[in-house]
């Protein structure tokens, strides 16, 4: 295994999800490529975007960098491959990552935040059906 790409939301969760990754990588002396879909409410207001003078694709996508790399400070650098993030629903994001970055490995959380998952199904699940690799699902109690 060389390439190890770990799906993180954000949730509380995403720690532990990182955590997991990290050991495997770490057994394994495989990279990470660490990854982060953001979703657009589709009934978002316009002015809500124009609270910056960034776009608010650009605004969403260095948000959600920042985030990542508070994350990940405490990650051994030369364990860290690639940081991405994309503006997708966050299953197919992660699968198109996977695919792109030709990662051996999907980490994913077994949850993520509302109800509307039950309903609609997991974005885990969807990665579980939909990835064309393996997937690893770390199962978190908050």
């Amino acid at each position: 295994m060389k390439r190890i790409l770990v799906a993180l939301d954000a949730s509380g969760r995403a720690e532990r999800v990182l955590g997991a990754a990290l050991r495997l990588a770490d057994m394994a002396n495989a990279k990470l490529v660490v990854y982060r879909a953001i979703g657009i409410p589709p009934d978002m207001p316009h002015e809500m975007f124009r609270m910056t003078d960034l776009g608010m694709e650009d605004y969403l996508l260095a948000h959600a960098h920042r985030d990542l790399d508070r994350l990940l400070k405490d990650v051994p650098k030369e364990r860290i491959e690639k940081i991405t993030t994309s503006l997708a629903t966050a299953w197919d994001g992660i699968c198109t990552a996977a695919k792109e970055n030709d990662v051996d490995l999907i980490v994913i959380g077994s949850h993520g935040y509302g109800g509307l998952d039950r309903l609609l199904g997991t974005t885990a699940g969807k990665v579980v059906n939909h990835a064309d690799r393996n997937v690893l699902v770390v199962r978190t109690l908050l």
